[in-house]
């Protein structure tokens, strides 16, 4: 039985959606005004994890992940570039898509923008306004009451005092209380902006999930999920603005990654301490970094290092090895399937463990090393369906072994065509000549391997 970990309740429960086989997911996706960092990779391969195994499980399930196209960062970030905000969210979309299909991150079944629900925020808005749980200040501003929402805090177990000592707010703000946020800001000059029966302005980051998530998947949701650092004050704001409006519980678990750390310290771009995807995409294969990111449990804080990475990536290649030396299509009818059950059963013990990813990698290593004693088919198939389910171990594995990172110093081509000139030479026995091109291929971060069917090659793991 699926168990999943909720952060409301703190504690691990058995996982029973609203309906019979359908899941309603929602997770906080990206702000579109730059690039994704690794911080945001793992917060998407988390979820895709959990997207993947739900639907292996027979789960349909209805995953939305949404994209905020509209917010202060991004107006300031259009502005300094002389573009509009849609030009510049929309080549950050195209992106996100390339990074999130180098990482071999499926699609959600809707990635819907925050543009696209305007008028139902509008409507939102109004119902809470209606209910006395936001108010029109005297800067024209929209702002949820907090106080009015006796819960608030609840998601992030905060108590609405100590929140309060916290929280610092000038002088020249027309909120009633400190912790209320807006809702709705009346537009400046220059800035985008949509009719409202407030004035022209735009929606706050907040209303926009509950926009959504209601609109998409319903009242209530079976799963909500982003980072650990929406907990506060985005999901609990989330929380006030859904419950407040519908009266339904929002969502029946709540689940958050946990942060990537640079030397203890969270990554992050306003704390200019981050890598993108593509940075990393330059000196490791995506697949490389997919799996380091599966090495530590999503709700565990991931600490980004080269190392770690070097790490990831050679034991991707003793997965890969183990694969390479065997036949997965040979068919032994006097091979039995009860110690690939057992592998099997070990896997799926951790997976249904609220997720539990490295002991799931484990299993998979004890397979690579019964494969490598026994060269069973049967074992390798199940190393490379179970792996699958990991969105790992897709690939051929010479394929695997001669793909290229960005900054490799030698392509395919290249490689192959030192082969067949080291090949003419052995076979003129001059082994001056192909010791030559071996050791040039070596410093090129390739090495060969000759074998009774030919000579294979591989690149070498490397910082």
């Amino acid at each position: 039985m699926l168990k999943i970990y909720d952060t409301l309740t703190k504690k691990k429960s058995a996982f029973k959606p609203h309906r019979d086989k359908k899941v309603s997911m929602y997770v906080c996706g990206m702000t579109v005004y730059d690039y994704c960092h690794i911080g945001h990779a793992r917060t998407m391969v988390s979820f895709d994890i959990v997207y993947r195994y739900l639907t292996y499980l027979g789960y349909d399930v209805n995953y939305i992940r949404n994209i905020t196209d509209i917010d202060d960062k991004i107006i300031q970030r259009s502005q300094k570039n002389n573009e509009s905000f849609y030009e510049l969210t929309e080549r950050f979309i195209q992106a996100l898509n390339e990074d999130t299909k180098a990482l071999n991150i499926l699609h959600a079944v809707s990635e819907p923008k925050a543009t696209d629900f305007i008028p139902q925020m509008i409507q939102l808005i109004e119902t809470l306004i209606q209910k006395k749980l936001a108010y029109v200040a005297s800067n024209g501003d929209v702002y949820y009451s907090v106080h009015e929402f006796k819960s608030y805090g609840e998601l992030a177990h905060q108590k609405l005092e100590k929140l309060h000592a916290g929280v610092r707010v000038s002088i020249l703000e027309a909120k009633k209380d400190p912790l209320d946020f807006v809702l709705w800001k009346l537009a400046k000059p220059g800035e985008p902006s949509w009719d409202s029966p407030w004035g022209k302005g735009r929606p706050g980051w907040h209303i926009e999930c509950s926009a959504m998530c209601l609109n998409c998947l319903g009242e209530q949701i079976d799963i909500h999920g982003g980072g650990f650092d929406l907990i506060f004050p985005h999901h609990q704001n989330e929380v006030a603005q859904s419950e407040g409006a519908t009266g339904s519980k929002l969502a029946n678990y709540w689940m958050h990654a946990g942060l990537v750390t640079i030397n203890k310290e969270k990554m992050s771009k306003s704390l200019n301490n981050f890598f993108t995807i593509r940075e990393v995409l330059e000196k490791y294969p995506p697949e490389v970094v997919r799996y380091f990111m599966l090495t530590s449990h999503y709700r565990s804080q991931l600490n980004y290092s080269a190392e770690l990475l070097l790490q990831s990536q050679s034991a991707l290649e003793r997965l890969y090895q183990a694969l390479r030396e065997v036949d997965t299509t040979f068919q032994d009818n006097n091979q039995t399937d009860s110690e690939s059950n057992e592998f099997t059963q070990r896997f799926h013990d951790a997976m249904q463990d609220d997720f539990n990813t490295p002991i799931a990698l484990s299993v998979l290593f004890d397979l690579a090393r019964e494969i490598n004693k026994t060269h069973n088919p049967t074992l390798a198939r199940t190393l490379k369906s179970l792996g699958q389910l990991l969105g790992l171990l897709e690939a051929d594995p010479e394929t695997f072994f001669q793909q290229q990172a960005k900054n490799d110093m030698i392509s395919p081509e290249e490689v192959e065509k030192l082969i067949s000139l080291r090949n003419d030479a052995r076979a003129q026995k001059n082994w001056i000549e192909a010791d030559r091109i071996r050791q040039e291929l070596e410093s090129k971060g390739v090495l060969i391997e000759d074998n009774p069917t030919g000579t294979r090659w591989k690149r070498l793991t490397v910082d």
